[in-house]
């Protein structure tokens, strides 16, 4: 009894109760340790099926950690399938790697993990190589627009003309001021004797907030 107890970890020690026999301390920590393999193998499981790949690792190291928890499920008796494992690790897979999931699911072959981690790794050097060639487009044009202003130029507005809000708000100015009838400048279309002339000639009683047609 002296040499087992010498044996467990102080943490476990502690929770353990006072037994009078090697056979009754056995005993209790069978039953103590098989209530913990059942939580733990639930939050292996847990983990195996919800885990995403998100780039912070390499795919191989990806798949190599879900080979692992799979592997701690076997040895808490949760044997899981290979092609389970498989699915497990295709839904573990970024939208980026949705024409490679239809392209397994058309094909009849099925593949073991080794052969589709070969194939992933592969999916993911492509698309590495994509993203770079994107990046190097977009900078190269970039620079090719931008152009470096002559000595003695400066980037804002130059002196003496009006900047281009002003010129903008001094125009809409101007329209407001505009009569529609002749469309001249200075005053409203109820003050055009243009406007007035034309209702006398037709013979229609002048209104000065008349709509002409």
């Amino acid at each position: 009894m002296m040499f087992m107890r010498m044996s467990i970890a102080n943490n476990i020690k502690s929770t353990l109760p006072e037994c009078d026999s090697a056979q009754a301390l056995l005993k209790t920590m069978e039953e103590r340790f098989r209530s913990a393999d059942k939580s733990l193998a639930g939050t292996l499981m847990a983990k195996l099926t919800t885990i995403k790949f998100d780039g912070t690792c390499g795919m191989h190291e990806h798949i190599l950690e879900m080979t692992n928890i799979a592997a701690k499920l076997k040895a808490l008796g949760m044997d899981v399938n290979e092609s389970f494992l498989v699915q497990f690790i295709l839904n573990s897979l970024p939208p980026q790697f949705g024409s490679f999931q239809i392209h397994y699911n058309t094909i009849k072959d099925k593949w073991n993990v080794n052969e589709l981690t070969s194939m992933l790794v592969q999916k993911e050097t492509r698309l590495k190589q994509q993203g770079h060639h994107s990046v190097n487009l977009v900078s190269h044009g970039a620079k090719k627009k931008w152009k470096k202003p002559r000595k003695g130029m400066k980037s804002g507005p130059s002196k003496g003309k009006e900047p281009h809000h002003d010129t903008e708000v001094h125009k809409k100015k101007q329209n407001k001021d505009r009569c529609h009838f002749c469309k001249k400048l200075g005053y409203y279309q109820k003050d055009c004797h243009k406007r007035k002339a034309w209702f006398e000639k037709k013979g229609i009683p002048y209104n000065p907030d008349a709509r002409s047609k």
